[in-house]
């Protein structure tokens, strides 16, 4: 599971890195995808738009048994 996850930020993360951001796995359990969003994305008032409308809608897609995405600041 971590690696159809891993591969899929991945694919995400050439356009978070277009504007400075990045996306970092952190954690997976029940569903519940945990990711840390880095660079310009960590601050950006636009993050939690970014995280259900973009990164969540597309692991969503490509791997269902993910109900949610949420971040994680450490």
């Amino acid at each position: 599971m971590i690696q159809k996850i891993q591969a899929e930020l991945n694919k995400i993360r050439p356009y978070l890195q277009a504007d400075g951001g990045d996306v970092e796995y952190v954690d997976y359990k029940a569903g519940v995808l945990k990711v840390r969003l880095k660079g310009a994305c960590s601050g950006c008032p636009m993050s939690r738009m970014t995280l259900k409308n973009g990164i969540e809608r597309t692991i969503r897609e490509s791997i269902p048994e993910v109900k949610t995405v949420e971040s994680v600041d450490f």
